[in-house]
């Protein structure tokens, strides 16, 4: 069975497909890498650029993919996702959808418009998680990337459970979602969520460590689906 990853940038689908070939080009000018069981995309930055281009990867297939997994790297809460660890999603957590009230935070789901949770199939993730020994914990995405303690005290509050945060998460659910597709979302920390510190960034090895897991994975979820 056939499993599409998106990833936002090309260098994030290099690691998942290991090659640097940068495959073929879909209608409006996405690129796509097929590799054995996998084809990797690289879709934008943001949830609705993901969103579109998972959307148009699978109104185009030639055939149903079993699976859709958002993949890259992000960020990791600190005391639950170190720097390059791996994280997967048991929930794809919309973490800025919604409204500022004099009362708090509240999210689109409360205010009565759609959702702000996915849930990815439990013993899936848990199996991939453990393949990975990686964290099994929510990936919050977010439309802006956290840049200070007070931003990161918050989002930590809101969702205790969280340990990491990135940007397409929830774009590429609400497409797999609306195409009757499972998802599932794998992050590297390539940084922490916190205080914006470029000199302490490891996107290197973040990479690296996307690359490893999904040489592992592969086979799991070959076997799982």
């Amino acid at each position: 069975m056939r499993v599409l990853v998106v990833t936002a940038v090309a260098a994030e689908a290099e690691a998942v497909a290991a090659t640097e070939e940068t495959g073929t080009l879909l209608r409006g000018g996405y690129a796509i890498t097929r590799t054995p069981g996998l084809h990797v995309l690289a879709a934008g930055v943001g949830p609705a650029a993901a969103a579109a281009g998972t959307a148009t990867a699978l109104a185009l297939a030639d055939e149903p993919y079993a699976l859709v997994v958002s993949a890259g790297i992000g960020g990791g809460f600190t005391g639950r996702a170190p720097l390059g660890s791996l994280v997967v999603s048991d929930a794809i957590v919309a973490a800025d959808l919604g409204a500022d009230t004099p009362d708090g935070y509240l999210p689109v789901d409360e205010l009565g418009f759609g959702r702000t949770v996915h849930h990815p199939p439990a013993a899936l993730s848990a199996h991939a998680a453990d393949a990975l020994g990686a964290a099994h914990a929510p990936v919050l995405t977010v439309s802006t990337v956290t840049g200070t303690a007070g931003r990161a005290a918050e989002l930590a509050a809101r969702h205790p459970r969280a340990a990491a945060e990135a940007m397409e998460g929830f774009g590429v659910a609400e497409a797999a979602a609306v195409h009757g597709v499972p998802v599932i979302e794998i992050r590297a920390v390539s940084n922490a969520v916190g205080p914006r510190d470029r000199a302490a960034w490891r996107i290197g090895d973040a990479l690296a460590a996307l690359r490893d897991g999904f040489r592992r994975l592969t086979p799991v979820l070959q076997e799982h689906l």
